[in-house]
C-alpha cells in the first residue's frame, strides 16, 4: 500500500506517516477499508465506504430542519419587535 500512501502524500503535501494515520482513522470509523489485490496478494488497495456517510447526512439534515425553523421564528420575532420599536419612536 506504500504506492497509495505515496500518491496521497504527494497530492496533499503530507508525509507518508501522516497519510497512514489518516487512513487508519478512516478505517476505524468504517469510512474506508483496504483489500489485497487478488492477482498477487502483495499490493493492497484502499477503498472509500461512502455509504457510511448516509447516516451522518440524515442526522445533519434533521439538525438543519430543527434549527432552521427556530431561526425563522427568531427572525420573525425580531422583525416584529423592530417594527414595534420604530412605531414607538
Amino acid at each position: 500500500m506504500s504506492d497509495v500512501f505515496k500518491a496521497i502524500a504527494e497530492k496533499f503535501n503530507m508525509s507518508r506517516p501522516a497519510v497512514s494515520k489518516h487512513l487508519k482513522v478512516l478505517q476505524e470509523s468504517q469510512l474506508a477499508y483496504t483489500a489485497s489485490d487478488s492477482s498477487d496478494g502483495r499490493q493492497r488497495n484502499c477503498y472509500a465506504q461512502l455509504e457510511a456517510l448516509v447516516e451522518v447526512n440524515n442526522y445533519l439534515a434533521q439538525l438543519q430542519e430543527f434549527w432552521q425553523s427556530r431561526l425563522d421564528n427568531l427572525d420573525s420575532f425580531l422583525a416584529k419587535r423592530s417594527k414595534a420599536q420604530k412605531a414607538k419612536d
